[in-house]
């Protein structure tokens, strides 16, 4: 059997596809494991931190939740291999509404920062009504191959 050089840098071409894809995919799970083990090792700081409180503040808490949301989604990841960009969005509402109570806590008055954070919060949730509605109507290819 005789090779020419076209078939040579196909199957060159191949390797060196699947040996990129698996580095990818090296790189992807380790990352995914940093970012969770990072997650999991601040939630744990923070928690020890709130034993040494006499009592914790709704931020506190608050902040228990992003750490929450954080492993779900790095969780969720692993599994589906699929980024809940829904999560995202329910962690940057719980960071603005810690920004919100931190705000209205110090001043203890209404001002345009607290409107405008709002009107951010609001925003968000419309996006992940939008977001919930189109993933229902519209289901991804994935998703219809799955119910099949």
């Amino acid at each position: 059997m005789r090779y020419t050089a076209e078939a040579f840098g196909q199957s060159l071409g191949s390797k060196i596809d699947k040996v990129g894809g698996s580095l990818v995919a090296v790189f992807h799970y380790l990352a995914l494991f940093a970012i969770g083990a990072t997650t999991l090792w601040s939630a744990g700081a923070t928690f020890v931190a709130l034993l040494s409180k006499t009592h914790a503040s709704i931020n506190d808490i608050l902040l228990l939740f992003i750490y929450l949301e954080l492993g779900a989604m790095v969780g969720i990841y692993f599994r589906t291999n699929h980024l809940p960009v829904r999560f995202l969005i329910y962690i940057a509402i719980t960071a603005l509404t810690r920004l919100l109570i931190e705000d209205v806590s110090a001043h203890h008055a209404l001002s345009w920062g607290v409107v405008r954070v709002s009107g951010a919060i609001l925003v968000l949730c419309i996006a992940t009504l939008v977001i919930r509605y189109a993933s229902s109507k519209y289901p991804s290819r994935a998703d219809r191959e799955s119910e099949a």
